[in-house]
């Protein structure tokens, strides 16, 4: 019995046994406890048949008799042991630190144990063992209750184990779900919010010595390209936004000018593009805002259309294309 497994909360997913091993068990300590009761119902003959016939000396019949209640002490020892073994060694997965009863088990086996291979145990100490037999079986009675108690607590707890994880499955899933919503309703507001350009005018400029500035046609004299537009959207958030102006010359060349803060930019349907300027704007929600600003170009600008593009949140929000006339004299 020195290898007993005790039982323990500590692994909850492995407390049954099939019931043939539990049915076979029983029905060995059942056999055994009617042979014990047969041996206990021969001696107590053999004893009133003994003591009829008034045979043998009284020191041998003391001698048969403290052998026959060693014998009988014996049984209803292994009879406790089994019963002990079929708790523990039915559950051998239940295992942990022992308790105070489980101890308190183990030394009583070992205090009977030692008086039964006592050769010279009297009848007191004989009287004791079967008091401590009792109070084995009092213990064992006490680990049984225990041990069903801890496995209705484990099936209890897979029950609770197996309600939670199906609630983690459902709200995980119901989770994701809900990620995806937001996240396309997020990007539905984004594409949303973008600004819309309307009313665009591209005005060729040519600046006099005085500072006064006097609309003209004709590429030579141009020294700018005035651009104005309006802006409004109904949901988009009250604050600075960046507009992304692209201007493209006669010949296909964006042209770029550091001064105007050129670089490149990432579109949502026309890839990376190389931009002119880009404009902030303060805008405030619900509202039409006018936008203008100057186009300066290095190389001056030449005969043929100018288109202008405006972009928004990577979208395009408008575009407009003016010409320039070559002049008189070239």
């Amino acid at each position: 019995m020195a290898n007993t497994n005790y039982p323990s909360a500590s692994n909850p997913t492995d407390s049954n046994t099939p019931s043939s091993a539990g049915g076979g068990r029983n029905l060995i300590i059942g056999l055994l406890i009617a042979a014990l009761l047969g041996t206990w119902g021969y001696m107590l003959w053999d004893k009133s048949s003994r003591s009829g016939s008034n045979s043998g000396t009284p020191d041998a019949l003391q001698s048969e008799t403290a052998m026959s209640e060693i014998d009988s002490l014996k049984q209803m020892f292994i009879l406790a042991e089994m019963r002990l073994d079929s708790i523990t060694g039915a559950n051998n997965n239940l295992q942990g630190e022992k308790t105070a009863l489980q101890k308190e088990i183990d030394q009583k086996k070992a205090e009977i144990s030692k008086i039964l291979t006592d050769k010279n145990a009297t009848a007191a100490d004989l009287k004791k063992a079967r008091q401590l037999i009792g109070e084995l079986n009092g213990q064992i009675g006490r680990l049984e209750a225990e041990v069903t108690r801890l496995k209705g607590e484990n099936q209890e707890l897979r029950a609770r184990t197996a309600h939670l994880t199906n609630e983690k499955e459902v709200l995980t899933q119901n989770l994701a779900i809900r990620t995806s919503e937001n996240e396309e309703l997020a990007n539905a507001v984004d594409i949303a919010s973008t600004l819309s350009a309307s009313g665009m005018s591209i005005t060729p400029v040519h600046e006099k010595k005085n500072g006064k500035e006097k609309e003209t046609s004709f590429a030579r004299r141009v020294d700018k390209l005035k651009i104005s537009f309006n802006i409004e959207n109904r949901i988009t958030t009250s604050g600075p936004a960046d507009l992304y102006v692209i201007v493209t010359d006669p010949s296909g060349k964006i042209i770029q000018n550091p001064e105007l803060g050129s670089g490149a930019m990432t579109t949502r349907q026309d890839g990376d593009r190389n931009f002119t300027a880009k404009v902030p704007v303060e805008y405030e929600t619900g509202t039409r805002k006018g936008v203008s600003f100057p186009i300066k170009s290095d190389e001056g600008f030449k005969p043929g259309d100018y288109k202008i593009e405006v972009y928004h949140n990577g979208f395009k929000i408008g575009e407009g294309i003016r010409s320039l006339r070559k002049g008189l004299f070239g």
